[in-house]
């Protein structure tokens, strides 16, 4: 698909730079802050792409996973630096998850980031239909 007049091509990965990809997204991003207890653990920032929009470049070899509750969440970590800069999301098991925290400086233009209550999940969800249809 690639970068089109909405979209950039940001790239990004781990701290030790084994896990890198990229994304077609837009510029200016819309993140989510969700408090759930793995979330607010960590610090993610949440942008939700569709999967044709991602492409891991490297570090499949160093990534290892981690599921709990659901197990529908595949949360993805560099086993070096231990850095889960994607995953695939339990909300959108068709899409990953990537960490804007960990997307390379240059490409994003703005970012606003938006509390998402886990507590009311359905409710939020609900809320935020307009960034699946991106």
């Amino acid at each position: 698909m690639g970068a089109t007049p909405d979209r950039v091509t940001h790239r990004g990965g781990c701290h030790c730079r084994r896990v890198r990809f990229e994304i077609d997204a837009p510029a200016d991003i819309e993140a989510l802050d969700c408090n759930c207890s793995i979330c607010r653990m960590t610090g993610f920032l949440h942008l939700i792409v569709p999967a044709s929009r991602f492409r891991l470049l490297s570090g499949e070899d160093v990534l290892t996973e981690y599921t709990f509750n659901t197990g529908v969440a595949k949360h993805r970590f560099c086993s070096v630096c231990g850095v889960k800069s994607f995953y695939i999301p339990r909300s959108h098991p068709d899409g990953v998850n990537i960490n804007v925290r960990c997307i390379d400086d240059g490409t994003i233009a703005s970012l606003t980031i938006v509390p998402f209550d886990d507590n009311d999940r359905e409710a939020a969800t609900a809320a935020l239909s307009h960034l699946s249809k991106e």
